[in-house]
């Protein structure tokens, strides 16, 4: 809820001067979703960058230390793991509602 009075915020101080908005990683959840469009409005167009785990994997782990990368690796797939389960419903969602774009 505080992000999404947050962005409200944002948006609505600057409705004047925009000719859109850009809103980078939300929702991420179906629930935030359906509590934006109810409360802001329904979105025009959804980007879905779209790339495998390996590449969000290796571009996450560039410039870590050796020594902690198994450490790392472990953490990481586990949070681009529970980021697909998370997203797969919204991906849906948007893609029954509006138009939504995947770029790879």
């Amino acid at each position: 809820g505080i992000v999404l009075e947050l962005l409200k915020e944002a948006m609505v101080s600057k409705l004047g001067d925009a000719k859109g908005f850009l809103i980078d990683g939300y929702p991420q959840e179906l629930k935030e979703a359906e509590e934006f469009e109810s409360k802001i409005g329904e979105p025009k167009l959804v980007f879905c960058l779209d790339c495998s785990a390996e590449t969000m994997s290796s571009r996450l782990l560039m410039g870590s230390q050796s020594r902690q990368h198994s450490d790392k690796t472990k953490t990481i797939k586990e949070g681009i793991e529970s980021y697909y389960q998370a997203s797969k419903p919204v991906i849906a969602y948007y893609e029954k509602k509006t138009q939504l774009y995947k770029v790879n």
